[in-house]
């Protein structure tokens, strides 16, 4: 039987490499996408796999529009909450610290993830192996603080803290929780010095996904599976 996954920010960088990689093992696809720019190849991966790939608009930030996708979906078994955004950059003087901006950080980075496990908890609860995987990153682990990226560094040591709380409520209902450091990718976020491929990062995590279970929920992990630490 395939296994169903979800996976928000389908549309571009990890999170397409991604639902390749979970095509390339015969998995189906939900992607949930913020618009309807930049979806061309994600297009053409569903027309390429009509039974496979199910495409939804939904930005992670609308509890509302998460509800509505999740009335079309009856079980779901891997919910990956990969849409995320950098914002600014800079130190503490870069003008694009602003408030519009750090709203839009903030609340695509933890309410989004939030949101959306809260929208799919149902289905995902049908599922006899379930798994929740949020991407974050190292820029979030006080052991790994630098200057610059305020909001998006906050963003991720934030998320990183909801996924603990997360994992205390669900354990009574057996449904393991972990984030993921997806390495240095080359991605726009990432730029094009960094060290992995979208492939490289996206084939890493899917393995390190197949070997989730409870008793690692709770728990901070690099894509190679190696614990991190907060």
């Amino acid at each position: 039987m395939s296994i169903n996954y979800l996976i928000t920010g389908a549309n571009r960088g990890i999170g397409f490499a991604l639902t390749e990689e979970v095509l390339k093992y015969n998995g189906n696809i939900i992607g949930l996408c913020r618009g309807s720019s930049n979806m061309d190849d994600l297009v053409s991966l569903k027309d390429a796999n009509p039974e496979k790939v199910s495409i939804y608009e939904a930005d992670v930030m609308n509890e509302g529009a998460l509800i509505d996708v999740s009335k079309n979906i009856d079980e779901l078994d891997v919910l990956i909450c990969n849409a995320g955004i950098m914002g600014a950059r800079g130190d503490m003087m870069d003008k694009e610290n602003n408030f519009d901006i750090i709203s839009d950080v903030l609340m695509t980075n933890v309410a989004g993830p939030f949101f959306t496990i809260r929208a799919f908890l149902s289905q995902i609860n049908q599922s006899k192996n379930p798994k929740i995987i949020i991407i974050s990153s190292q820029m979030g682990s006080q052991k790994h603080s630098g200057s610059g990226s305020y909001f998006y560094r906050a963003s991720k040591a934030a998320i990183n803290n909801i996924m603990i709380t997360f994992s205390n409520e669900l354990s009574q209902k057996e449904i393991p929780i972990i984030s993921i450091h997806p390495g240095w990718v080359r991605t726009k976020m990432g730029g094009s010095y960094a060290t992995l491929s979208t492939k490289e990062s996206a084939s890493s995590i899917y393995k390190f996904i197949q070997k989730i279970d409870m008793t690692k929920s709770g728990h901070f992990y690099n894509h190679d599976g190696s614990q991190l630490e907060l």
